[in-house]
């Protein structure tokens, strides 16, 4: 049994909350700009001071609501400086937030809020509110519900003036590391969403190791967007530990305007999962080939990944050198403006990034430190260090984490960053915690200096006819790299050999079909059988074949004549594919491929 230790490197005393750093940072450093907040189209600057004070009247006004210490009070809400100030505000008042995803049904968020038996909610609109007022009557033990957007925190606040100073410190004070800081509903890629219960202690072990561990992201002047849904715990690691350290940081919920957000923030790094760095990079190859320049994106494409595997070999040669700084004025610092100029690192987590990205995007200056965690570890277990990294491996194990692979490969982790169990579910719970290690259901490998490699998901393990064992996400990592994929999954349990299916992306489709020719508004469902876009496929399906063994080979494939979404229901809110879903939607046209 492979099994790799890193001692701990981080102390939470007995009395320790995360409502802590707001209030002493404010107290040391009243006047730092911790936040940087949309107001009309602009940002503006938060103090520590002023998020301390604002944080202190929304938490007297729950107070005086009647929340008690230990209740859990709902958040729904995109991401934005609201829901920042309103997590904190709950902690400061004792309670448990109960994260929903901004984009959850009616049924979803009767779920999230009934299986907590929440006493509270915070929503941000008015299409929000609808949907909480069409279970309220599902919700007994809902007692007050706050619209921001109708000027929620704003009654709040009134409503708590009369709630003196003390008695809302005193309230703070019965919250300490051991308390219940959080119940996480897992995004539910397969059955009922499980409620994680995270404590002070869990998020604070992984939140206060990154500006001691990563001290070239976590330093003085250093910033963030935040973009990715606070209710996922990826993003919501970022938020305490930006918290923490005092990296400044801002929000946007605007996926689709991104770019202009990230080039007037200028974040000095950012956080990720894989499928926007994808996007970023096929989006920029599909583009530089609709303009006519894609022999030149090809040419600076092996050159910046050939630079940065020659980082891992003693470094470039003179030639390679050369060849790297004239692409980095032609093509690669153009790809920095667009995330701000002032980018050198990310963190990607969610998924496996793969090593192809890894090393196109250090190669062009910005590197990605991927990580490993799910909600059950708070967070990751695993990341690569600016001074220690492995491109194609999640890194090591975080400072106090011990990382070892079962006998029949899954990897299991121990270490005090692990939840505390699954909210009133212990035979779930029994199932992946035994003698405090967490069994994750995915497959890796421990290399000899301590590296961990994510081969496959258990659960996802295909095994055809024949007796192969397959792992679907090699595979699927390949597939994605050409502009044209936008989802794929592989399919072939219990059938003679591995066949896939394929959605197109309608963001690159309308530069391909210009290059070709082809009317830009052709429909995505008339390409599906189109022989030039089956052909385009088709190479993407023969790279992808030349990673694994022929046994493991995608020998038939269908394109879908829709993409997959997360409205559809194919998709979590954190891109992560719901096989089960699609394997029920999109039974007939496997059933098509082996007929």
């Amino acid at each position: 049994m492979q099994e790799y230790s890193t001692p701990p490197a981080v102390e939470v005393g007995a009395s320790d909350s995360l409502t802590d750093a707001v209030h002493k940072r404010a107290a040391s450093s009243p006047d730092d700009v911790v936040f940087t907040r949309k107001v009309d189209g602009r940002w503006a600057p938060v103090t520590a001071k002023e998020f301390a004070t604002e944080v202190a009247s929304v938490a007297a006004g729950l107070v005086a609501a009647g929340v008690q210490a230990g209740d859990r009070v709902g958040l729904m809400c995109k991401t934005r400086y609201e829901w920042t100030l309103c997590d904190y505000a709950i902690w400061t008042a004792g309670g448990v937030t109960v994260p929903i995803y901004e984009t959850s049904s009616a049924e979803q968020v009767q779920w999230n809020l009934g299986d907590s038996g929440a006493t509270a909610c915070i929503v941000e609109s008015a299409g929000h509110q609808a949907q909480l007022d069409e279970v309220r009557d599902q919700l007994p033990d809902l007692k007050g519900a706050w619209q921001i957007d109708a000027g929620g925190l704003e009654e709040l606040a009134a409503a708590g003036r009369d709630v003196p100073e003390s008695e809302l410190e005193a309230r703070r004070q019965t919250v300490n590391k051991d308390s219940l800081a959080t119940i996480i509903y897992t995004s539910g890629t397969t059955g009922r969403p499980k409620g994680c219960e995270l404590s002070h202690e869990n998020l604070l072990v992984v939140c206060r190791a990154p500006y001691s561990l990563l001290p070239e992201l976590f330093k003085p002047g250093s910033s963030t967007l935040l973009f990715l849904p606070l209710a996922h715990v990826f993003a919501r690691f970022v938020q305490v530990a930006c918290v923490e350290s005092g990296v400044r940081m801002g929000h946007t919920a605007d996926i689709k305007n991104l770019l202009p957000d990230l080039g007037s923030f200028q974040p000095t790094f950012l956080l990720s999962v894989p499928r926007v760095f994808e996007k970023v990079y096929n989006s920029a190859k599909q583009k530089a080939h609709g303009d006519g320049k894609g022999k030149i994106f090809d040419r600076a494409e092996a050159t910046a990944v050939a630079y940065s595997e020659a980082l891992d070999k003693g470094g470039a040669g003179i030639v390679l050198k050369l060849q790297h700084k004239l692409f980095d004025k032609l093509v690669y610092s153009k790809l920095r403006a667009a995330m701000g100029g002032k980018v050198a690192y990310a963190v990607s987590g969610g998924a496996p990034l793969g090593a192809r990205l890894g090393h196109f995007f250090r190669g062009i200056g910005v590197t990605i430190l991927e990580g490993y965690g799910l909600t059950e570890t708070s967070a990751p277990s695993t990341v690569n260090l600016p001074t220690d990294i492995k491109i194609g491996t999640v890194g090591k194990p975080m400072p106090g984490t011990t990382v070892r692979i079962a006998e029949d490969g899954e990897i299991q982790v121990q270490g005090k960053q692990i939840f505390q169990g699954y909210w009133h579910n212990d035979a779930a719970t029994a199932e992946v915690l035994a003698d405090d290690w967490f069994s994750t259901g995915d497959i890796g490998e421990l290399d000899t200096e301590g590296y961990l490699r994510i081969t496959g998901r258990k659960k996802e393990l295909i095994v055809t006819a024949g007796g192969k064992n397959v792992a679907p996400a090699v595979l699927e990592d390949r597939l994605r790299a050409h502009p044209l994929v936008s989802q794929c999954m592989v399919v072939g349990d219990q059938k003679p050999f591995i066949g896939c299916l394929v959605t197109l992306d309608p963001e690159a489709l309308p530069g391909w079909l210009k290059s070709k020719g082809k009317p830009e508004s052709t429909d995505v469902a008339a390409l599906a059988e189109d022989p030039d876009v089956v052909a385009e496929i088709q190479t993407a399906v023969d790279s992808a074949n030349k990673a694994v063994s022929k046994a493991e080979a995608i020998r038939k494939f269908q394109i879908l004549p829709e993409d997959w979404t997360e409205e559809g229901g194919q998709m979590t809110p954190s891109l992560k594919l719901k096989r089960s879903v699609v394997m029920k939607q999109y039974a007939d046209a496997v059933e098509g491929l082996y007929t």
